[in-house]
């Protein structure tokens, strides 16, 4: 086997036009006919390019979640919006985001990762102008859906673009868009939030015309000569692709040989349906948990516990980004699944402590601590969101993310679905999502004022119920690809 590799290697090297170029065991790498070696990294500057242009997708991503928190009360004030007027426009988002969750995995299976980026770019700038420009109320509502329609597509692509291209070896971190936003956004005018929130996809313009199309989506449609060129792009020109070539393509082609309805009845199939519960589950009760609450209202939430809204923000932003770092660190060594668990406990208890808080101050007792208690259940709320968010990529693509736990959700979906069925997986799982997202977050300020103590008590209800989930029903994926894990949870054999 081993000297069928060498081979293999060698005839590929030869077809490239590198013919001084030689395999070498010794280095597991590529030897020179001089007696030198070219050192194959993991990481080329492609990859880095590629990467860092999903980055600007999933920094957009947090930007627009985050927007609502620090520009509450200006965007109130200067448009004389009403507390309804306002929980629409926070709201709304999850109705864009329904929209392109609906359509998410189908438009990206359809036009393919980078032209589908390219449509999202104008939807995303567009969204952003309309919010910095607007008069009116209704133009800041339709620039918010189209961010919401980039967020339901961009939850989705981000993360699977960033895992079809990776290698198990490779790590990252992504940074928060909404952390961006509460620091900024306590600081400047919410018009000229908007504007600065632009430029993530201004970028991210600019690096689409160097990076490749995902391989494992080229061999999906056949191209073939466009994979191996891709991946070569990916790895660098003197690494060994073959195996990683022929593994992706009989993969695929594995999957279409099971393939019984081609499209949408594919993930009906009886060997999905755990890992498609298994994630809606999760998506579902980790927006039950009132992350969306948190998130679009946390500075609200802050001026209610007697606390500073940009003292507040600005530690919570402080707080996100230490934790995520964090989590990145220790992710290798604790492993996927038990970051996970550990996130879900943290929210759990986050959410019951923030509702003796209001619990406390709705009885007017002790009134010097209720603001420390409330100050401390939202810090370690979202400090363990940031915690799972530092797995995003890794429970799902190997990739370490800061802002989102629900993409981790994501993309988990990622390393649970194979190809054949991963654009129905990931309608389906971002549209349920979003869904009760929506719930949530248009809600979250009436029900506070049927009962606040109340309202976090039941937050913590769902996420302790997403823990048990976790606990029984969630794999590890720690040093596995993407094939390796598909295979174990979905066997073939029906």
């Amino acid at each position: 086997m081993e000297q069928q590799r060498k081979e293999a290697t060698e005839r590929l090297l030869s077809s490239q036009g590198h013919d001084n170029l030689f395999y070498s065991e010794e280095n597991d790498g590529v030897g020179v006919g001089d007696g030198g070696l070219v050192a194959v990294s993991n990481f080329t500057s492609i990859l880095g390019l590629s990467i860092l242009t999903a980055a600007c997708i999933t920094f957009g991503f947090g930007c627009a979640i985050g927007y609502s928190s620090p520009t509450q009360s200006s965007i109130m004030e200067d448009l004389g919006l009403s507390v309804a007027e306002f929980s629409l426009f926070g709201s709304i988002l999850s109705i864009g985001s329904l929209i392109g969750a609906a359509i998410s995995g189908k438009i990206t299976d359809l036009f393919g990762r980078k032209l589908t980026m390219w449509i999202l770019n104008l939807f995303y700038i567009g969204g952003w102008l309309a919010i910095a420009f607007t008069k009116a109320p209704w133009l800041l509502n339709l620039g918010r859906i189209s961010l919401g329609f980039t967020n339901g597509i961009s939850g989705y692509l981000a993360p699977i673009y960033i895992a079809e291209i990776t290698t198990k070896h490779v790590r990252v971190m992504v940074g928060s868009g909404a952390s961006f936003m509460y620091v900024v956004g306590s600081l400047v005018h919410w018009r000229t939030l908007a504007l600065l929130a632009t430029i993530p996809g201004l970028l991210q313009l600019l690096l689409i015309f160097f990076i490749p199309e995902s391989p494992r989506w080229l061999a999906n449609v056949g191209r073939e000569k466009e994979l191996e060129a891709a991946l070569l792009c990916l790895r660098g020109d003197k690494a060994d692709i073959s195996d990683e070539a022929t593994e992706i393509k009989n993969h695929v082609e594995s999957l279409k040989s099971f393939s019984r309805g081609g499209i949408v009845v594919d993930i009906f199939q009886k060997k999905y349906v755990r890992p498609l519960l298994t994630v809606v589950g999760m998506m579902v009760l980790t927006n039950l948990g009132g992350i969306n609450a948190f998130v679009y209202y946390s500075g609200a939430i802050f001026v209610s516990a007697g606390i500073s809204s940009m003292v507040g923000l600005i530690t919570l932003a402080a707080t996100q980004t230490v934790v995520g770092i964090l989590s990145s660190t220790i992710i290798d060594k604790l492993g996927r699944r038990p970051l996970l668990l550990v996130s879900s406990a943290g929210l759990c208890f986050s959410s019951f402590l923030t509702g003796v808080t209001f619990f406390l101050k709705d009885f007017n007792w002790w009134d010097q601590g209720s603001p420390i208690l409330a100050f401390i259940g939202l810090l370690m709320y979202m400090g363990s969101y940031a915690l799972s968010a530092g797995l995003p990529g890794l429970l799902v693509s190997e990739v370490c993310k800061l802002f989102s736990p629900m993409l981790l959700q994501l993309f988990m979906f990622l390393q649970l679905f194979p190809i054949n069925v991963k654009g129905s997986a990931g309608s389906i799982c971002n549209f349920m999502g979003n869904s009760t997202g929506r719930v949530v977050g248009y809600y979250f300020n009436f029900l506070t004022e049927w009962s606040s103590a109340g309202i976090f008590f039941t937050f913590s209800a769902f996420c302790c119920a997403n823990f048990i989930l976790i606990a029984t029903m969630v794999p590890e994926t720690k040093g596995r690809t993407l094939e390796e894990i598909q295979a174990s949870i979905t066997p073939s054999s029906d």
